[in-house]
């Protein structure tokens, strides 16, 4: 199963005001917007988490890892964000929705978009029980489906089957048009997907390609890659990360088409800047260096994917199809969550230990915890 390398909010650059620098002229659409359409890719390491916003409007897409909640909520609150109009999870693997319940729990949803793919891990129970307290449910992807995102249009166009051995293609591939410009957004979508895409002739063509799969071999076939002929590609991946991500065959084939490649674990938050004619960027384009193919891993374990045909508000059901269990990184301490009471002088692993009110717990990273606190003998937090 995905899992990332954890990140703090130091990785996070929250100026969303940095000066642009390469900026290239598009083909104007007969399609007349106003303002600008911001996308965030917001750097959590071996993760993925992509804020939208146009106008008033926003959606994110994934919420990194659990360890990335609260880097990813200080992200969404900095750009003055208490509403997000659209939330969605690409597919049930812990990089990607990590941290959707704690984004839940911390704003106001508008609608929630997950496929049908479900998983036994407490990660996406946790979701499940997040959702339900909001009294919410979610809505399945339907591919050729389009929604607009205040002036932008936004269209699914992924997962086109179900049942896939490996739970990656079964995430929601969603491209936004804005004017001339469009941003092409695939979660881990694999060959599979890419080819079933190809498959039902959908305009698949985009200026910015957010990489599938980390940059992994297994996604960016050159046939899905000329059909997208992107000018930009953003990969969100960790730096040294054990994965071999991304590989330096996925890199070459950007390098061959001389598309610019901006990268989370160099460039940090990528941010994009649209105003329907022109794309600029916060950050000057990253290396293609890449890892050897003969280091290179996927960072998942094969899953089978079971169907979720919506989570009621009142009875959530979680399927229990055969899925792996987890395989968690070693996590630094500046990424592993500890929890503190109102009061005391220890923290725990748990929001509930001995007399402790869950109401009235916060929740820091163990770096900072362990500088005024003592770990509590009762709970065994990490330490």
């Amino acid at each position: 199963m995905a899992t990332g390398c954890s990140t703090n909010e130091a990785k996070v650059k929250t100026d969303a005001k940095v000066a642009a620098v390469n900026t290239t002229k598009t083909e104007t659409s007969k399609v007349a917007v106003s303002g600008e359409l911001k996308v965030h890719y917001i750097n959590v390491g071996q993760a993925d988490s992509i804020l939208i916003q146009q106008g008033s409007s926003s959606m994110l897409i994934d919420a990194g890892n659990n360890a990335d909640s609260q880097t990813v909520k200080k992200y969404i609150t900095d750009q003055g964000i208490t509403n997000l109009d659209f939330l969605v999870g690409t597919h049930p693997h812990e990089d990607h929705i990590g941290g959707l319940d704690y984004v839940i729990n911390s704003f106001k949803i508008g609608k929630i978009y997950m496929p049908k793919a479900t998983s036994t891990t407490k990660t996406f129970t946790d979701v499940v029980n997040a959702i339900k307290s909001k009294g919410m449910k979610v809505s399945a992807p339907t591919p050729g489906e389009s929604f607009k995102l205040g002036e932008a249009t936004c269209t699914i166009l992924a997962p086109n089957g179900s049942g896939y051995k490996d739970t990656n293609n079964d995430s929601i591939v969603i491209k936004v048009t804005f004017g001339g410009n469009s941003f092409l957004f695939t979660g881990d979508a694999e060959d599979v997907s890419e080819n079933e895409m190809l498959a039902k002739g959908y305009d698949l063509k985009a200026d910015v390609l957010k990489v599938g799969h980390h940059g992994s071999n297994s996604s960016t076939t050159q046939k899905f890659l000329d059909a997208v002929n992107p000018k930009y590609a953003v990969i969100s991946v960790g730096k040294g990360n054990d994965y071999g991500h991304p590989v330096q065959s996925t890199m070459d084939k950007f390098k061959n088409k001389n598309i610019s490649v901006y990268r989370t674990d160099e460039n940090g938050t990528v941010i994009a800047t649209s105003n329907g004619k022109d794309i600029s960027f916060n950050v000057k384009p990253g290396s293609y260096n890449g890892a050897k193919e003969k280091v290179a891993a996927k960072t998942t374990t094969t899953t089978k994917s079971s169907n979720m045909n919506s989570v009621k508000a009142a009875t959530p059901k979680v399927a229990a199809p055969k899925v792996t269990q987890e395989v968690a990184p070693k996590q630094s301490n500046s990424g592993t969550m500890v929890w503190l009471s109102a009061t005391g002088s220890k923290y725990h692993s748990i929001n509930n230990c001995g007399k402790m009110n869950p109401n009235n717990a916060t929740q820091v990273t163990l770096e900072e915890a362990k500088k005024s606190y003592s770990p509590c003998s009762k709970c065994g937090p990490p330490q």
